[in-house]
């Protein structure tokens, strides 16, 4: 850590080099809770038609080269109930470094009664982008920042199974299991190693009625990496009438927050995230914002019942 930060000024660029790169590489979602096919390929289909989701963060806003992140996630049944089939896109950048994933997305669900076991594959590719020329070393004429890295591709895959109910739902997943190096043999391979990790996601939650109009649904999220701190998500979420959800979240030493989600039709959904730092960054950033729309098309096949909460 310190050879990176001489290297570099000791700007916040190298707190991105050492801690995103060498700890929890993947980026985090509040509102993962709304769009858990990004963390769990077994979620494919159980909408019970097709489902789009658009999601951008905008990590640590007015901190220089923040993290920032965009997905596009589509899925829905097949023609088969118990066969859902979906993809992931996503856009993932922090200081002079981003990646872009476009994965496939399978699950498998066998019927258990009013609930459903699922279980999921991801696969596709990981573009890798690093564009170190561009950095300003503080010592002029460093070799190690005077090249880039514009088109590293490798392949993915990575595994899911949840079991879930109208009211509930369980998930395992690992999106990347694949551990793959940033770099080949050059003089940046430090940045990177060992490289990308998998990491472990356990997510879950239920829907408690309050009254005639009114839900609340806790859930939790847990993400395990070689490497990194156990870290988990809490979230408290009130459904209004069937249109609104309200809620807050804490994350393990990181951030408290509030997230908002409103149903404008039953078709399309908009929702808004805030993130405010609890470690020293706080005096740095203006915190993190999360903006997701959701659409729903064509019809639910007949007789089932999908999650209507999550």
């Amino acid at each position: 850590m310190n050879t990176i930060a001489q290297r570099i000024g000791g700007t916040a660029l190298a707190v991105f080099l050492c801690t995103s790169l060498l700890a929890q590489q993947d980026p985090q979602f509040t509102q993962y809770m709304f769009n858990l096919l990004a963390l769990n390929p077994a979620y494919a289909g159980s909408e019970e038609r097709v489902s789009l989701k658009a999601l951008s963060r905008h990590q640590w806003v007015g901190f220089e080269g923040a993290p920032t992140t965009q997905t596009l996630t589509v899925h829905s049944p097949l023609g088969h109930e118990s066969l859902g089939l979906g993809g992931t896109i996503m856009r993932d950048s922090h200081g002079p470094i981003t990646q872009y994933t476009f994965m496939a997305d399978f699950a498998y669900r066998i019927f258990m009664g009013d609930a459903k076991l699922a279980f999921g594959l991801k696969g596709g590719l990981n573009l890798f982008q690093g564009q170190f020329a561009e950095l300003n070393p503080l010592v002029a004429g460093d070799q190690v920042f005077q090249q880039n890295v514009s088109t590293k591709l490798d392949p993915q895959f990575g595994f899911g199974m949840m079991y879930y109910s109208d009211r509930y739902f369980l998930g395992l997943s690992t999106p990347k299991l694949v551990r793959t190096e940033f770099f080949d043999t050059d003089s940046l391979a430090f940045v990177s190693s060992p490289g990308q990790r998998a990491h472990y996601f356990l997510t879950g939650g239920y829907v408690f009625d309050l009254g005639t109009y009114h839900k609340f649904k806790p859930t939790f999220l847990v993400k395990a990496v070689n490497g990194a701190p156990l870290s988990f998500d809490l979230s408290a979420n009130f459904l209004f009438f069937e249109k609104f959800w309200l809620g807050a979240m804490y994350r393990h030493t990181d951030a408290v927050g509030a997230l908002a989600q409103y149903h404008i039709t039953n078709d399309f959904t908009v929702g808004y995230s805030y993130d405010y730092p609890l470690s020293t960054l706080r005096n740095y950033s203006g915190g993190s914002h999360e903006i997701m729309l959701g659409f729903a098309f064509g019809n639910k096949l007949k007789g089932i019942r999908s999650p209507r909460y999550f």
